[in-house]
């Protein structure tokens, strides 16, 4: 009669029931419960794999670069990192209030460490996110306008409640990267939320992007009441400790 529960729990992908009913009968436990405790303890199982299961999907989903979380941030006192800040960003209300967020400092300082540390912490409250270096982007981009897939990769980035673009500026954008940018921007500004890395302080984006009406146009939508985060002091590659070896840009 069990083995005939476990095949029908199986059959039905109920595999969190399946895995609890199937530990109870090993262990001899099922006695040990009442009717209703049971019931509660095989629901229960089930609702915790079901979660498990959507967070790795979104977690794949988003392609980050790390794997990155919040309690590994490293809040040295030389890197100018708020532990308060960092939590309340943690929380991911900013995404509800479709705010962005802006992350610079010097290369290797952990910027996109940051940046992933937050986005898994959406992942993990359900929200669709979106991790992209950004010249791969953009090169991504304009092969699709190549090959007519544009659009369609387009409406993937506007699908997400937060787009990461890391590396933002390391190289300057031509006129296809810069409509494009604006094309982002625009479909999601007031809607869903960014956070963007870049080496450069953000009094440096308006020579990047180029062309003044436009980068006027794309700069006052990302920077208007954005959280900053300025990380400084030493590379965290030049310390090369098992510990920081991932909190790298």
């Amino acid at each position: 009669m069990n083995q005939d529960t476990l095949d029908k729990l199986r059959k039905m992908k109920f595999f969190g029931m399946f895995h609890a009913f199937k530990s109870s009968v090993e262990t001899g436990k099922t006695n040990d419960y009442t009717a209703d405790e049971l019931l509660g303890h095989l629901v229960d199982a089930e609702w915790d794999d079901r979660q498990n299961r959507r967070i790795e999907r979104t977690i794949l989903y988003a392609k980050f670069r790390y794997k990155a979380a919040i309690e590994d941030v490293h809040y040295h006192a030389d890197r100018s990192i708020d532990r308060n800040q960092i939590m309340r960003l943690a929380e991911c209300t900013f995404i509800d209030r479709f705010e962005n967020i802006l992350v610079t400092g010097s290369t290797g300082i952990g910027k996109s460490y940051v940046a992933s540390a937050i986005g898994h912490q959406a992942c993990i409250q359900g929200y669709r996110v979106f991790y992209a270096s950004t010249p791969k982007l953009f090169a991504k981009l304009k092969m699709a306008k190549a090959d007519g897939s544009y659009i369609k990769e387009i409406a993937k980035l506007e699908r997400t409640q937060l787009l990461i673009l890391d590396d933002f500026g390391i190289q300057p954008f031509d006129a296809q990267s810069r409509a494009a940018l604006l094309e982002i921007i625009e479909d999601r500004h007031g809607k869903t939320s960014l956070i963007i890395t870049s080496q450069l302080p953000v009094s440096k984006w308006f020579e990047v992007i180029g062309e003044k009406t436009i980068a006027d146009a794309i700069l006052d939508r990302i920077v208007h009441d954005a959280h900053r985060i300025e990380l400084k002091g030493e590379s965290m590659r030049r310390k090369r400790t098992p510990i920081t070896a991932n909190n790298l840009d």
